[in-house]
Protein backbone atom coordinates (compact mmCIF):
# COMPACT_ATOMS: atom_id res chain seq x y z
CA UNK A 1 0.00 0.00 0.00
CA UNK A 2 1.34 3.71 -0.79
CA UNK A 3 0.57 6.14 1.31
CA UNK A 4 1.06 10.40 1.16
CA UNK A 5 1.12 11.35 4.65
CA UNK A 6 1.38 15.40 5.48
CA UNK A 7 1.90 16.53 8.71
CA UNK A 8 1.86 20.29 10.89
CA UNK A 9 3.25 20.56 14.21
CA UNK A 10 3.24 24.18 15.75
CA UNK A 11 4.15 25.86 18.56
CA UNK A 12 2.67 29.57 19.54
CA UNK A 13 4.69 31.17 22.56
CA UNK A 14 3.48 33.65 24.81
CA UNK A 15 6.96 35.81 24.67
CA UNK A 16 9.65 35.69 21.83
CA UNK A 17 12.49 33.31 23.01
CA UNK A 18 16.25 33.22 22.41
CA UNK A 19 18.51 30.49 21.52
CA UNK A 20 15.88 27.89 20.59
CA UNK A 21 17.10 23.82 20.29
CA UNK A 22 14.82 22.03 18.79
CA UNK A 23 15.06 17.82 18.15
CA UNK A 24 12.60 16.41 15.30
CA UNK A 25 11.95 12.92 14.73
CA UNK A 26 9.15 13.22 11.99
CA UNK A 27 11.47 11.38 8.50
CA UNK A 28 9.89 8.34 7.69
CA UNK A 29 12.89 5.88 6.52
CA UNK A 30 13.34 2.94 4.61
CA UNK A 31 12.72 -0.35 6.42
CA UNK A 32 13.80 -3.69 5.14
CA UNK A 33 11.31 -5.86 4.31
CA UNK A 34 8.47 -3.76 5.94
CA UNK A 35 8.42 0.25 4.13
CA UNK A 36 10.17 1.87 1.41
CA UNK A 37 10.37 5.68 1.74
CA UNK A 38 10.18 7.36 -2.51
CA UNK A 39 10.64 10.74 -1.08
CA UNK A 40 10.44 12.80 1.94
CA UNK A 41 10.89 16.29 2.73
CA UNK A 42 11.01 18.45 6.07
CA UNK A 43 10.28 22.11 6.15
CA UNK A 44 10.51 24.31 9.34
CA UNK A 45 9.39 28.13 9.71
CA UNK A 46 10.94 30.20 10.71
CA UNK A 47 14.28 29.33 9.03
CA UNK A 48 16.86 28.15 11.50
CA UNK A 49 20.04 29.08 11.74
CA UNK A 50 21.37 25.88 11.99
CA UNK A 51 20.05 22.39 10.98
CA UNK A 52 21.64 19.44 11.07
CA UNK A 53 20.05 15.98 9.76
CA UNK A 54 21.94 12.92 11.38
CA UNK A 55 20.71 9.77 13.26
CA UNK A 56 20.78 8.32 16.58
CA UNK A 57 21.67 4.97 17.72
CA UNK A 58 18.68 3.70 17.14
CA UNK A 59 18.68 4.43 13.53
CA UNK A 60 15.99 6.73 13.46
CA UNK A 61 16.49 10.20 11.22
CA UNK A 62 16.90 13.17 13.61
CA UNK A 63 16.48 16.52 12.56
CA UNK A 64 18.30 18.97 15.11
CA UNK A 65 17.23 23.16 14.34
CA UNK A 66 19.30 25.91 16.52
CA UNK A 67 17.79 29.54 16.68
CA UNK A 68 20.03 32.03 17.63
CA UNK A 69 17.78 34.59 17.29
CA UNK A 70 14.68 35.28 18.97
CA UNK A 71 11.22 33.38 17.52
CA UNK A 72 7.69 33.63 18.34
CA UNK A 73 6.45 30.64 16.70
CA UNK A 74 7.54 27.05 15.39
CA UNK A 75 5.87 25.21 12.51
CA UNK A 76 7.23 22.01 10.80
CA UNK A 77 5.43 20.37 7.99
CA UNK A 78 6.40 16.92 6.85
CA UNK A 79 5.53 15.68 3.09
CA UNK A 80 6.23 12.11 1.65
CA UNK A 81 5.84 9.39 -0.12
CA UNK A 82 5.71 5.61 1.67
CA UNK A 83 5.07 2.52 0.69
CA UNK A 84 4.35 0.05 3.15
CA UNK A 85 4.43 -3.39 2.17
CA UNK A 86 2.49 -6.18 4.00
CA UNK A 87 3.80 -8.73 6.18
CA UNK A 88 4.34 -12.44 5.54
CA UNK A 89 2.40 -14.60 7.43
CA UNK A 90 4.65 -16.75 8.96
CA UNK A 91 4.63 -20.13 11.48
CA UNK A 92 5.27 -19.46 15.26
CA UNK A 93 8.91 -20.85 15.83
CA UNK A 94 9.27 -18.65 18.53
CA UNK A 95 10.74 -20.64 22.20
CA UNK A 96 9.19 -20.83 25.49
CA UNK A 97 10.27 -18.11 28.44
CA UNK A 98 12.81 -20.17 29.30
CA UNK A 99 14.19 -20.98 26.50
CA UNK A 100 13.99 -17.01 25.54
CA UNK A 101 15.88 -16.51 28.27
CA UNK A 102 18.66 -18.78 26.94
CA UNK A 103 18.76 -16.81 23.81
CA UNK A 104 18.63 -13.52 24.98
CA UNK A 105 21.83 -14.27 26.94
CA UNK A 106 23.76 -15.62 23.91
CA UNK A 107 22.80 -13.25 21.72
CA UNK A 108 25.09 -10.31 23.01
CA UNK A 109 26.05 -7.65 21.08
CA UNK A 110 25.93 -3.74 21.25
CA UNK A 111 23.64 -3.01 18.20
CA UNK A 112 21.12 -0.95 18.09
CA UNK A 113 18.42 -4.13 17.48
CA UNK A 114 20.18 -6.48 20.06
CA UNK A 115 17.41 -7.47 22.33
CA UNK A 116 20.06 -6.66 26.06
CA UNK A 117 18.80 -2.83 25.39
CA UNK A 118 15.02 -4.06 25.58
CA UNK A 119 14.62 -6.24 28.38
CA UNK A 120 15.55 -3.41 31.78
CA UNK A 121 14.08 -0.32 32.76
CA UNK A 122 13.87 2.58 30.41
CA UNK A 123 12.94 6.19 31.65
CA UNK A 124 8.71 5.93 30.74
CA UNK A 125 8.71 2.02 31.87
CA UNK A 126 9.92 1.32 34.97
CA UNK A 127 8.38 -1.90 37.07
CA UNK A 128 5.30 -1.93 38.42
CA UNK A 129 3.70 -4.51 40.09
CA UNK A 130 -0.14 -4.35 39.00
CA UNK A 131 1.78 -4.77 35.34
CA UNK A 132 3.26 -7.64 36.24
CA UNK A 133 1.10 -9.80 37.59
CA UNK A 134 -1.38 -8.95 34.54
CA UNK A 135 1.49 -10.16 32.11
CA UNK A 136 2.07 -13.08 34.24
CA UNK A 137 -1.77 -14.04 33.80
CA UNK A 138 -1.53 -14.20 29.95
CA UNK A 139 2.04 -16.52 30.24
CA UNK A 140 0.15 -19.90 30.44
CA UNK A 141 3.06 -22.83 30.80
CA UNK A 142 4.50 -23.72 27.90
CA UNK A 143 3.27 -20.84 25.58
CA UNK A 144 5.35 -19.38 23.08
CA UNK A 145 6.89 -16.22 23.52
CA UNK A 146 4.97 -15.11 20.36
CA UNK A 147 2.17 -16.36 21.67
CA UNK A 148 2.35 -14.88 24.99
CA UNK A 149 2.84 -11.48 23.34
CA UNK A 150 -1.16 -11.96 21.27
CA UNK A 151 -1.99 -12.56 23.91
CA UNK A 152 -1.00 -10.19 26.85
CA UNK A 153 -2.12 -6.93 23.39
CA UNK A 154 -5.19 -8.71 23.49
CA UNK A 155 -5.70 -8.92 27.15
CA UNK A 156 -4.69 -5.21 27.51
CA UNK A 157 -7.11 -4.06 24.58
CA UNK A 158 -9.46 -6.21 26.52
CA UNK A 159 -9.15 -4.40 29.76
CA UNK A 160 -8.18 -0.76 28.45
CA UNK A 161 -10.40 2.06 26.96
CA UNK A 162 -9.03 4.15 24.45
CA UNK A 163 -9.51 7.94 25.87
CA UNK A 164 -7.86 10.41 24.97
CA UNK A 165 -8.40 12.78 27.99
CA UNK A 166 -7.77 10.63 30.35
CA UNK A 167 -4.00 11.02 30.08
CA UNK A 168 -0.90 13.35 29.40
CA UNK A 169 2.11 12.79 27.44
CA UNK A 170 3.90 12.43 31.03
CA UNK A 171 1.51 10.23 32.55
CA UNK A 172 3.31 6.78 33.59
CA UNK A 173 2.06 3.13 32.68
CA UNK A 174 1.39 2.27 36.06
CA UNK A 175 -1.41 5.25 36.16
CA UNK A 176 -2.48 4.67 32.91
CA UNK A 177 -3.17 0.94 34.01
CA UNK A 178 -4.87 1.87 37.11
CA UNK A 179 -7.52 3.96 35.80
CA UNK A 180 -7.73 1.36 32.74
CA UNK A 181 -8.06 4.19 30.48
CA UNK A 182 -5.50 5.74 27.90
CA UNK A 183 -4.35 6.65 24.37
CA UNK A 184 -2.12 4.18 22.02
CA UNK A 185 1.16 5.78 24.39
CA UNK A 186 -0.19 4.08 27.43
CA UNK A 187 -0.93 0.72 25.34
CA UNK A 188 2.50 0.86 24.05
CA UNK A 189 4.15 1.43 27.86
CA UNK A 190 1.73 -0.93 29.99
CA UNK A 191 2.50 -3.49 26.97
CA UNK A 192 6.05 -2.90 27.14
CA UNK A 193 6.63 -3.02 31.12
CA UNK A 194 4.25 -6.50 30.72
CA UNK A 195 6.64 -8.07 28.41
CA UNK A 196 10.21 -6.97 29.74
CA UNK A 197 8.97 -8.22 33.36
CA UNK A 198 8.20 -11.67 31.45
CA UNK A 199 11.79 -11.53 30.27
CA UNK A 200 10.16 -10.63 26.74
CA UNK A 201 13.09 -7.65 25.00
CA UNK A 202 10.30 -5.21 24.14
CA UNK A 203 10.72 -1.40 22.38
CA UNK A 204 7.96 1.31 21.80
CA UNK A 205 7.46 2.01 17.65
CA UNK A 206 5.84 5.84 16.29
CA UNK A 207 4.78 6.40 13.63
CA UNK A 208 1.73 6.81 11.54
CA UNK A 209 -2.00 4.79 11.30
CA UNK A 210 -4.28 4.88 8.33
CA UNK A 211 -7.40 5.67 9.77
CA UNK A 212 -11.21 4.69 8.09
CA UNK A 213 -14.37 7.21 8.93
CA UNK A 214 -17.52 5.42 9.80
CA UNK A 215 -19.35 3.80 6.72
CA UNK A 216 -20.83 6.33 4.13
CA UNK A 217 -18.70 9.41 5.79
CA UNK A 218 -16.44 11.44 3.80
CA UNK A 219 -12.68 11.14 5.18
CA UNK A 220 -11.77 14.29 7.01
CA UNK A 221 -8.37 15.68 5.78
CA UNK A 222 -6.27 16.42 9.08
CA UNK A 223 -8.16 13.49 11.08
CA UNK A 224 -5.37 11.62 11.45
CA UNK A 225 -2.78 11.46 14.29
CA UNK A 226 0.31 9.69 15.14
CA UNK A 227 0.14 6.31 16.49
CA UNK A 228 2.30 3.92 18.61
CA UNK A 229 2.71 0.35 19.18
CA UNK A 230 5.34 -2.69 20.39
CA UNK A 231 7.85 -3.86 18.93
CA UNK A 232 9.29 -7.60 20.75
CA UNK A 233 11.63 -9.72 20.22
CA UNK A 234 10.62 -13.62 19.76
CA UNK A 235 14.03 -15.75 19.90
CA UNK A 236 16.53 -16.11 17.28
CA UNK A 237 14.36 -18.08 15.10
CA UNK A 238 11.67 -15.52 14.88
CA UNK A 239 13.32 -12.04 15.73
CA UNK A 240 11.32 -9.05 15.98
CA UNK A 241 7.58 -8.69 15.59
CA UNK A 242 5.35 -5.50 15.85
CA UNK A 243 2.02 -5.64 17.62
CA UNK A 244 -0.79 -2.80 17.48
CA UNK A 245 -2.00 -3.13 21.49
CA UNK A 246 -4.50 0.12 20.71
CA UNK A 247 -6.42 -2.30 17.86
CA UNK A 248 -5.63 -5.83 19.30
CA UNK A 249 -3.08 -6.78 15.97
CA UNK A 250 -0.21 -7.21 14.34
CA UNK A 251 1.14 -4.63 13.00
CA UNK A 252 0.53 -4.72 9.07
CA UNK A 253 0.21 -2.66 6.17
CA UNK A 254 -1.38 0.44 7.77
CA UNK A 255 0.86 1.39 10.10
CA UNK A 256 3.69 3.36 8.80
CA UNK A 257 6.87 3.41 11.05
CA UNK A 258 8.74 6.72 11.58
CA UNK A 259 10.85 5.85 14.64
CA UNK A 260 11.96 2.87 17.07
CA UNK A 261 13.40 3.25 20.87
CA UNK A 262 12.97 2.31 23.89
CA UNK A 263 9.86 4.07 24.93
CA UNK A 264 8.50 7.36 24.12
CA UNK A 265 11.53 9.35 25.42
CA UNK A 266 13.43 7.93 22.56
CA UNK A 267 11.12 8.66 19.96
CA UNK A 268 9.50 12.08 20.63
CA UNK A 269 8.45 13.60 17.52
CA UNK A 270 9.26 16.86 18.77
CA UNK A 271 11.33 18.08 21.77
CA UNK A 272 13.70 20.42 22.87
CA UNK A 273 14.88 23.54 24.97
CA UNK A 274 14.60 27.43 24.96
CA UNK A 275 14.56 30.28 27.25
CA UNK A 276 11.13 32.22 27.12
CA UNK A 277 8.05 33.73 29.70
CA UNK A 278 4.17 33.20 28.94
CA UNK A 279 2.01 30.73 28.22
CA UNK A 280 2.57 28.49 25.50
CA UNK A 281 0.13 26.44 22.88
CA UNK A 282 0.62 24.21 20.39
CA UNK A 283 -1.71 22.86 17.54
CA UNK A 284 -1.11 19.75 15.10
CA UNK A 285 -2.74 18.13 12.36
CA UNK A 286 -2.37 15.00 10.05
CA UNK A 287 -3.23 13.17 7.10
CA UNK A 288 -1.91 9.82 5.59
CA UNK A 289 -4.01 9.06 2.45
CA UNK A 290 -4.22 6.29 0.18
CA UNK A 291 -2.76 6.92 -3.64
Amino acid sequence: MRYEIRLTVGYDYGAPSEHARTLVRLLPSDVAGKQIVPSRLLTVGPKPQERHDTRDFFGNVMTVLVFHEPIDKIEVSLKATVERLQPAASLDFSPDLQKLEQEVLANRNLTAVAPAHYTGISPRVPADPAITEFAKSQAGKGLSTMSIVESIGKALHEQMRFDPEATEVSTPPAEAYSKRHGVCQDFSHIMISGLRSLGIPAGYVSGFLRTLPPKGQPRLEGADAMHAWVCAWCGIETGWIEYDPTNACIAGSDHIVVAYGRDYSDVAPVKGVLRSSGDQSSFHSVDVRPL
